[in-house]
């Protein structure tokens, strides 16, 4: 390879990210899409909202709850296999939602549509950690991280057009000649991957994060949905001390569900931590950022939608060149600037300065590309650093840390929000509290990141 020379990507691995990326593309989608059809499901099967509510939040439970296991699944069955397995039972629920014909059936097949697609991303990933080289990955995450960061920036305009002239249900229909193409193709390009049975499964493991997970994201949730009462702070304290009780119980264990001594290498640890905090950003940013648009900077529900999606869109046109600067840098370094990228834009909007609507869309656009340079860069640095043998509990680990980094950076908003929001006249001061807890969010993923880069050193 000549000097300064990236080495090629062949058809077949791109064709490989294609097929496994439509996966996760589906998985974003309906993590937005189900949202909007709320209201229309309400109506339909004249039910209470509280009800209904389940149709989006039984899902992300779901999720939670097979993505633990998916490391240990993929190891005794092969990565592919399990992801085309994973496929074929997210057409089937997909199909269960679409002719659903009462809202427990609905909700039933939303649980078992979230359980495949918690366990079809992370393999996913583990499928594409193990065909490509350390030079290539950087490249292929960038550009599957840009058709999956598509899914939530086009699913609310897609899902209100489909909507205006369809019923809800053909939300669900699309999945289906989506995932039967995807799937045919996977029979000829995806290969099946290694398999062991070496490796028993951790029963008591599971339990404690295969309920822990999910009653802290659960919370997290309701906290998010500005439902900040004892029941909602209880769940996520006692799901975090379960999944704390997971990680050490793992330490200890020679077959532990997770090989959480991967944290032990300085480098993983850093980027895997890097990689949390930009999900804290993230998940805790979408919840600020709306309230922030309506209150401080006064706008209505259309021009908050379109400040929104700028920021979208400006973290999915950067996620292509944050893949190609991460196979030619250090990709630790890449992260590092991205995350002081977004404590630059973070910071006007602590301080309180205003923008009229194209400086504001700007900002934004700069923020959410910061937020790709910090996170598929994180990402890659993480799974770079495993052996491919290590490649599923290093994708499992990764994606269980981002979840778990925007459950709390949800929770620390929600809180700073309600106690300081609450008294007389301080919701000015709560908003500034709130922006300020991202700018440090953003300041310590520059930190970490590197440290990780002097971990590499």
């Amino acid at each position: 390879m000549e000097a300064g020379r990236l080495p090629v990507i062949s058809m077949r691995t791109w064709s490989i990210a294609a097929v496994t990326g439509a996966g996760a593309f589906m998985a974003m989608l309906d993590a937005t899409v189900a949202n909007l059809a709320i209201e229309s499901i309400r109506r339909d099967f004249d039910v209470p909202l509280a009800m209904v509510q389940w149709v989006a939040t039984g899902y992300l439970v779901a999720l939670a709850v097979s993505l633990p296991v998916a490391g240990w699944l993929g190891n005794r069955y092969g990565y592919g296999r399990l992801w085309g397995f994973a496929m074929a039972l997210f057409i089937l629920s997909s199909a269960g939602c679409a002719l659903a014909p009462n809202i427990g059936s609905l909700i039933g097949a939303r649980l078992v549509q979230g359980l495949a697609a918690g366990v079809m991303v992370p393999a996913g990933q583990a499928v594409i950690g193990s065909i490509v080289s350390a030079q290539q990955l950087g490249r292929v995450m960038g550009t599957l991280g840009l058709v999956i960061a598509l899914g939530p920036a086009i699913g609310p305009g897609l899902g209100g057009m489909m909507l205006e002239v369809l019923s809800w249900r053909w939300l669900f229909w699309i999945n289906v000649p989506v995932g039967l193409v995807a799937l045919l193709a996977a029979r000829r390009l995806v290969p099946g991957g290694d398999t062991t049975q070496a490796r028993p499964l951790d029963g008591p493991g599971l339990l404690l994060i295969g309920v822990g997970l999910p009653m802290m994201l659960y919370g997290a949730t309701r906290l998010g949905a500005q439902e900040a009462g004892l029941t909602s702070l209880g769940t996520v304290l006692l799901g975090g001390v379960m999944v704390a009780s997971f990680v050490w119980r793992a330490g200890h264990q020679s077959h532990p569900l997770i090989d959480v001594r991967l944290l032990h290498a300085r480098h993983f640890a850093a980027a895997t931590l890097t990689a949390g905090l930009a999900g804290a950003n993230m998940y805790g940013g979408l919840l600020v950022l709306p309230l922030y648009l309506q209150t401080t900077a006064e706008l209505g529900a259309a021009s908050t939608g379109a400040q929104l999606l700028a920021m979208g869109l400006g973290s999915a046109l950067m996620l292509p060149l944050a893949g190609t600067l991460t196979d030619r840098l250090e990709a630790s370094c890449v992260a590092m600037g991205g995350a002081a990228l977004m404590a630059l834009a973070t910071l006007p909007l602590a301080l309180g300065i205003t923008f009229d609507d194209v400086g504001l869309a700007l900002l934004l656009a700069v923020r959410g590309a910061g937020l790709a340079l910090t996170q598929m860069p994180a990402m890659t640095a993480a799974y770079a650093s495993a052996t491919r043998a290590q490649m599923g509990d290093a994708t499992t680990i990764v994606n269980v840390v981002q979840r778990a980094g925007g459950a709390l950076g949800a929770i620390v908003v929600v809180i700073i929000l309600s106690r300081v929001g609450s008294r007389a006249g301080n919701e000015g001061h709560a908003m500034a509290f709130a922006m300020l807890m991202m700018l440090a969010v953003a300041a310590m993923g520059a930190a970490v990141a590197m440290r990780s880069r002097r971990a590499v050193a």
